[in-house]
């Protein structure tokens, strides 16, 4: 779908994105982890002013069950403005939304009515399998030439994972993405510095690795990804790969700077098998090549094994688990999600080597189960899991599941399902729970919720090629 002028939601430099209007919907993923219900977009009110804010007033069913909706994206983004870009007239309109378990992809019209998305595409997992040789669809990112997915398994193998390409208009699936990929083999999130022809990715596992949840003969062998790769993004070929050291299982998620002036980005790392740490690092580049610092460490908190989940007993400890993180538009702020410990952490990285903690919230956690202020009898399960930034960056809005089989292992008696806001001053630093915002329960059918992305788009969903 073509304009005639570009898209108001798309903005040149991250600079002027901070200056866009507030969201006034998020979309939330919403799985049912029986897959006895079908998984769903559920759509919720962001406006303080309205008489249903923080309310779901919108919801569309998919048609299927067992999808396990992940990581979904926009069809187009702020990088439809670079130089490169054949098609700068696409249009903010439609969510693609990936099946983990089942390697469908949907895609879903929100132009008509953005509380009402309509299901208008679906691609059969045979086409990702047949044409780009992946399975297990994971993230949407929305680049200047196409639809990007990460995948975490081959079309009929266990792997490798990769990148499968999407056409902007079409939908269809174009292919693989990469020329050579050297021997990387495991795959999770990538990103890229678009101005600096250069895409990263990191590493989780093949889908028999994580679908069960998390394999304690795997970790402790030091099998799951512990590497990151850097990419040609023109040339589409391995150049570099570093490797953090195999005690640090699961290199995740991904923020680059938002800047296109500048060529680094965080990384975090769920766990080292030596202590139960999380951890974050920073990539750049140091005479030449890329190197990965580790800025970050979170320790795991000492807790009486009768309140520990069977999984962490042995340990006497919860793991902080970082599993999400996100970078604010500005590049000054990161949050750090702490699903098992409940924390959701905000740290100054204006000096990205130097981070300082600015502020914490407390939500769930694996033993803690902390209540929410506006419900503070009802002691939360899960903690602060996927993490969205609004573009002005005074906003935080957190889902509590992790992934089914994860969710089940470290919150055996039901992980349940809650959105959160999370309101951010902007100036100091600091974080406070909005308590007037928090859908929960019932309000989401009896699924659980994962990605959240805000209408317009939000920090984690654009990138840029001018400062």
């Amino acid at each position: 779908m073509t304009r005639w002028t570009p898209d108001p939601t798309f903005y040149p430099s991250p600079r002027d994105a901070a200056t866009a209007p507030p969201e006034q919907l998020a979309y939330i993923a919403a799985f049912d982890r029986a897959a006895a219900l079908p998984d769903a977009i559920a759509v919720v009110d962001t406006d303080p002013e309205s008489d249903s804010y923080g309310r779901v007033v919108g919801w569309t069913d998919l048609p299927h069950t067992g999808d396990e909706l992940h990581h979904f994206g926009w069809n187009a983004c702020s990088s439809a403005l670079c130089p490169t870009a054949p098609h700068p007239h696409v249009e903010r309109r439609y969510l693609i939304v990936p099946g983990l378990r089942s390697s469908r992809i949907y895609v879903l019209d929100t132009k008509d009515d953005p509380r009402q998305p309509r299901l208008v595409k679906e691609i059969p997992a045979a086409d990702l399998a047949g044409k780009a040789g992946y399975s297990r669809p994971h993230t949407i990112h929305c680049g200047p030439d196409g639809i990007y997915v990460s995948a975490l398994g081959g079309g009929d193998t266990d792997g490798p994972g990769g990148i499968a390409v999407l056409d902007h208009t079409t939908f269809e699936v174009r292919g693989a993405w990469e020329n050579d990929r050297g021997d990387q083999y495991l795959a999770y999130d990538f990103w890229w510095h678009l101005t600096r022809d250069v895409l990263v990715s990191s590493e989780w596992g093949t889908p028999s690795m994580i679908e069960d949840g998390l394999v304690p003969e795997l970790l402790l062998g030091r099998k799951y990804g512990h590497r990151l790769h850097f990419w040609d993004l023109a040339k589409r070929t391995l150049t570099q790969t570093v490797d953090l050291g195999d005690q640090y299982q699961m290199t995740l998620e991904l923020r680059p700077a938002h800047d296109p002036t500048k060529e680094y980005g965080f990384l975090g790392v769920v766990t080292s098998v030596e202590d139960l740490s999380a951890s974050v690092w920073v990539w750049h580049r140091q005479n030449g090549q890329f190197a990965v610092t580790k800025v970050i460490d979170i320790p795991a908190e000492p807790a009486d094994a009768d309140a520990l989940p069977p999984a962490l007993q042995p340990f006497g400890a919860v793991p902080p688990l970082v599993t999400d993180i996100d970078l604010s538009v500005d590049d000054r702020f990161l949050y750090v999600s702490c699903w098992g410990t409940g924390e959701l952490k905000q740290f100054d990285v204006t000096d990205p080597f130097h981070p300082v903690q600015t502020g914490s919230v407390r939500l769930g956690g694996v033993v803690g189960r902390v209540p929410h202020p506006s419900f503070p009898d009802e002691r939360l399960a899960g903690g602060p899991q996927m993490v969205e930034v609004s573009r002005d960056g005074k906003r935080v809005y957190v889902t509590n599941s992790l992934y089914g089989a994860w969710d089940d292992q470290f919150y055996p008696d039901g992980v349940g399902a809650w959105l959160a806001k999370i309101d951010v001053d902007t100036e100091n630093g600091g974080i406070t729970l909005d308590p007037r915002f928090f859908p929960h329960g019932d309000d989401f059918r009896g699924r659980r919720v994962h990605q959240t992305r805000l209408q317009g788009g939000d920090a984690s969903s654009d990138s840029y090629c001018f400062p």
